[in-house]
């Protein structure tokens, strides 16, 4: 674990330089741009919707299809390196570099029609992202980064906003699918930062969102509970566009414990700072 994400020592760390980087790079963006073309085919003509269990928890025929997609991608032109796919687990020989998949990041805004939804494709090395991918087929934008190239839309650099104030800012969130299960679920957080801020969004796809914030069209994110496969993409987009990406509880990162903070670079403590200051809400008030 490190107090913010530094994918450049990541990949130091890793061992993988200027041209591996480059080449991991490729294969993740071509990875996501696969999978979300599968889910564009299925867009609008789900066969199948089923439950995970949790309230909002789904998994329809297109996270299967493209998650297939990605994973065979994957497998055939990185057999060394580990997978972690939401639908099927682990898969691959257990190693400190691994794949995270999420086939289709936003199922529930799928499953509705709301246009909203990416695959996200991130290499994480020992639990910390490092490069990554997250594909949004409906605005035709595919984000990628490495930490020697930077983060990209498309072919063009994109780098965090500006923001360095609360005031100005313009930020997003998202609720767990825990969030009826535990105290700690971010409805008193999204109330404190709503009346500091120009406004708080709530996407439903937290790699997405992510890719918004290394874009700057969005100044921070904050959430908990999430997958790996959730934020590793997004995670390293962050960082490789001149964000900053911690934990805001404790300001220690780790993939594994699914509580991220990512900014603009002057935005982080003030967050930070204020979340800190959020005492959960009794399920009184929301009716629990």
């Amino acid at each position: 674990m490190t107090s913010v994400l530094d994918c450049r020592q990541v990949a130091s760390d890793a061992d993988l330089d200027a041209a591996s980087q480059q080449e991991l790079a490729e294969i993740a963006r071509t990875a996501a741009n696969l999978g979300a073309a599968v889910l564009m085919q299925h867009y609008g003509r789900l066969s199948s919707i089923e439950s995970k269990g949790r309230i909002g928890d789904l998994v329809t025929n297109a996270d299967v299809a493209a998650e297939k997609v990605v994973l065979d991608y994957l497998s055939e032109h990185t057999p060394t390196i580990a997978i972690l796919a939401e639908e099927s687990g682990s898969s691959g020989t257990p190693g400190s570099l691994c794949w995270c998949v999420d086939p289709l990041d936003g199922t529930t805004n799928f499953a509705h029609g709301y246009p909203f939804f990416a695959t996200s494709v991130g290499l994480i090395w020992k639990g910390l992202p490092l490069l990554g991918s997250v594909a949004v087929p409906f605005l035709n934008e595919t984000y990628w980064c490495s930490p020697h190239q930077g983060s990209y839309l498309n072919d063009t650099p994109i780098h965090v906003s500006d923001c360095i104030t609360l005031q100005d800012s313009l930020l997003v969130t998202g609720f767990a699918y825990d969030r009826h299960e535990v105290t700690d679920n971010n409805y008193a957080e999204f109330c404190w930062l709503t009346h500091r801020c120009r406004g708080v969004r709530r996407g439903g796809a937290a790699a997405v969102d992510l890719a918004f914030v290394a874009s700057g069209r969005l100044d921070g994110y904050w959430e908990r509970g999430l997958a790996p496969w959730d934020l590793a993409a997004g995670a390293a987009l962050v960082a490789c566009a001149g964000g900053v990406v911690g934990d805001y509880k404790d300001s220690l990162f780790d993939v594994v414990e699914g509580r991220i903070l990512a900014t603009s670079s002057g935005l982080h403590l003030p967050l930070k700072q204020e979340l800190a200051r959020v005492t959960a809400f009794s399920p009184k008030l929301y009716g629990a």
